[in-house]
């Protein structure tokens, strides 16, 4: 059943309106200038129904008085217009069921002339991640979150290997597995292997599997996660972590499409789709020759860098609220506007997984209904006061006209003797604060006679 148009200018050839009707998602036709000239049903009804006669797309998809440009977005059709081709970007859009991601493509239509006339806007929304909580495990609305998973929704439907890129704790298992929900893989199995825990000996054995009597102990013949992972995704979590000797195994399996189990002749194809993922530098593994530079390019076919959650504070309250029912149990905890500055102002070097885990014990501590700032561990608590207290330093040795060029190294030694006296000489809550490991923080201690 062809869907309903809504046709505000009159004058739209039936051709055009034709083009509306092919269309399952959201979409619009609109002049140069943003004005709305036609819509299908299902646009109409993601929008609430709401009438479109002189109105511009970016009032209706994002409430502004403005083109996306001038509010600080990407807007496809300043970007259309210049080059008369495809654009597609990645935005959040007000909906009738509130907030969403959505991938918007804009296609220039041509008059008979051949002069762009029209443009034609069709939106698909994410099914992978909300900027709303509860649903779905990955949330996110701030811009870096935006930026990394319109990449992710590039890449999911095609069979690129994708390269996942970022700290501990950042999500990449949780990203892996939305690149193999968007995918054409979908329903074939994800199978996650962590490099790190495998041993030279056992990382044939696992991934490739064996025969009976391929070794002492081998009693029965065992799958590899490879031959597990047929149809689906095989995602290498920690990737740098594989051994060298092992990581010829692995190229070859990538470029051959081929395996044998352990004690084995019989040649097997492999089926899956790679995903990887890792926190070390893999480049500057190469350059140390701790990972083969062949296999490095075999991976690093779509790199995405994950954001710290430093880099994308303003999703802490959207996790916050989305995390805490997982620990609050039957009752309906909510965390105070200071416990919520109070994180904001943290660090976060374990990212994440680390909030998780302060929520946990939040939760376990709290005796009322709402988490306070004494319900937070004391790190979260100094970075606050610390924080405050820089701000107030500064602004004293503003008043004092004192704040002028000096020697970095000067400015090193004091800003390490101020941090020092302000966490009482805790070295393990001073590193994390700083992110730098315990061994470059004494080693910078030492070097300034400080400790």
């Amino acid at each position: 059943m062809a869907e309903k148009i809504d046709m505000i200018d009159t004058s739209i050839p039936q051709e055009m309106l034709s083009m509306l009707e092919t269309y399952p998602d959201p979409a619009v036709l609109l002049s140069s200038d943003y004005k709305i000239l036609a819509t299908n049903d299902i646009y109409r009804r993601t929008y609430d129904d709401v009438s479109m006669a002189q109105r511009h797309c970016y009032e209706v998809s994002h409430h502004y008085d403005k083109p996306c440009d001038l509010m600080g977005e990407s807007c496809p059709m300043k970007r259309c217009i210049e080059t008369g081709k495809v654009q597609r970007v990645f935005h959040l859009h007000h909906t009738c069921h509130g907030e969403e991601h959505v991938d918007v493509e804009l296609y220039p239509v041509a008059s008979s002339s051949g002069n762009t006339q029209y443009f034609l806007e069709v939106m698909r929304y994410s099914k992978l991640a909300s900027p709303r909580p509860g649903g779905v495990a990955l949330v996110g609305r701030s811009a870096r979150f935006t930026e990394t998973l319109g990449l992710i929704e590039r890449v999911a439907p095609s069979e690129t290997t994708v390269l996942l890129l970022g700290e501990s704790g950042t999500g990449k298992e949780l990203m892996a597995q939305a690149v193999h929900k968007g995918s054409q893989r979908s329903q074939g199995p994800f199978v996650p292997v962590e490099c790190s825990g495998l041993t030279e000996t056992l990382f044939e054995s696992e991934l490739f599997g064996h025969e009976k009597g391929a070794f002492t102990g081998a009693n029965n013949r065992k799958t590899g996660l490879v031959e597990s992972a047929a149809g689906g995704t095989l995602f290498l979590d920690e990737i740098g972590d594989i051994p060298l000797p092992q990581q010829v195994k692995l190229l070859r399996l990538l470029e051959t499409g081929t395996y044998r189990r352990v004690g084995g002749v019989e040649t097997l194809k492999a089926n899956f789709r790679l995903v990887c993922a890792t926190h070390r530098n893999l480049a500057q593994q190469v350059t140390d020759g701790e990972f083969r530079m062949d296999l490095y390019y075999r991976i690093n076919a779509f790199p995405i860098d994950l954001p710290a959650l430093r880099d994308r504070i303003d999703d802490i309250p959207l996790l916050i609220e989305n995390l805490l029912p997982l620990f609050a149990g039957e009752r309906s905890l909510t965390m105070s506007p200071d416990a919520i500055s109070c994180l904001k102002k943290y660090h976060f070097p374990g990212n994440v997984r680390e909030l998780r885990n302060i929520l946990e014990r939040a939760c376990l501590l709290v005796d009322d209904m709402i988490i306070e700032p004494e319900h937070l561990p004391a790190q979260c608590q100094q970075a606050s006061h610390w924080q405050a207290d820089s701000v107030q330093q500064t602004e004293q040795l503003r008043q004092m006209n004192v704040l002028s060029p000096i020697p970095f190294h000067q400015v090193e030694k004091h800003y390490l003797q101020w941090a020092w006296q302000q966490l009482n000489g805790d070295k393990k809550q001073l590193a994390a604060l700083l992110d730098v490991s315990e061994r470059t923080l004494y080693r910078k201690l030492k070097q300034f006679s400080i400790c």
